[in-house]
């Protein structure tokens, strides 16, 4: 059978170089489908969207403020405008042909703020009594719990009310966009996954599960559950 084409989003290095992460590709070809990079183009998003199967928001940098309508706080980290617009106007073509997105930590937010809802700039200046969200363990290294929503896309696909994940960031979804439901939590109460209430498959993890694929079934199964939507 055909392998499903998955278009994943790339970083920008010193303004010059393309980057991803390359357990990324290889969750994507582990499960089962065909991954693209996808260069960032403000005239070509439609184009795009019209031929892959599937979309896989990768992690990164910050997002402007400017897109949720907030100005920027100091905790603000790096930013790369045009990678947020290139996104924003994918996940909106995406959304409008009911194609899978699987977003994960930068992917998760741009994916919430693309339809509407809005987040936090900086966790730890915004909010209180958290647990350690930027982890020093290793990558591929569990660290808090996220508890998961009964009936849930995210349920359905791990079968698990609770598991532990890793945990790599200072940004967080505050409001779902209109449509959308936070489906899981870390115990301190911060948006650990947000899924779509109107498509078959549009889910936003805040960890990494590319990074643990190699040695977690679960983190795998996201995958394996994002590509078999993708085929569909």
């Amino acid at each position: 059978m055909k392998r499903p084409l998955i278009g994943i989003t790339v970083s920008l290095l010193e303004e010059r170089f393309y980057r991803l992460h390359r357990d990324n590709s290889d969750s994507v070809f582990r499960a089962g489908g065909l991954a693209v990079m996808l260069p960032y183009s403000k005239t070509e998003m439609r184009e795009i969207a019209d031929r892959v199967d599937g979309l896989l928001l990768s992690g990164g940098g910050d997002i402007v403020p400017y897109w949720f309508n907030e100005e920027p706080l100091p905790g603000l980290g790096e930013l790369t405008p045009e990678r947020d617009q290139t996104e924003i106007q994918l996940v909106r073509e995406m959304l409008d042909r009911d194609k899978p997105i699987l977003a994960i930590c930068r992917g998760c937010q741009i994916l919430n703020i693309a339809a509407g809802g809005d987040m936090y700039q900086d966790l730890y200046s915004q909010r209180k009594n958290l647990l350690q969200h930027v982890q020093q363990a290793p990558r591929s290294h569990a660290s808090h719990i996220v508890e998961v929503s009964s009936g849930s896309l995210l349920h359905r696909v791990t079968g698990m009310d609770r598991f532990r994940v890793n945990s790599f960031h200072h940004q967080a979804i505050r409001q779902p966009a209109k449509g959308f439901v936070i489906s899981a939590r870390s115990r301190d109460g911060v948006a650990e996954a947000v899924e779509s209430e109107q498509h078959a498959f549009v889910l936003g993890v805040q960890w990494h599960p590319e990074n643990m694929t190699a040695t977690d079934p679960l983190a795998q199964k996201l995958f394996t559950s994002f590509v078999e939507a993708c085929t569909q």
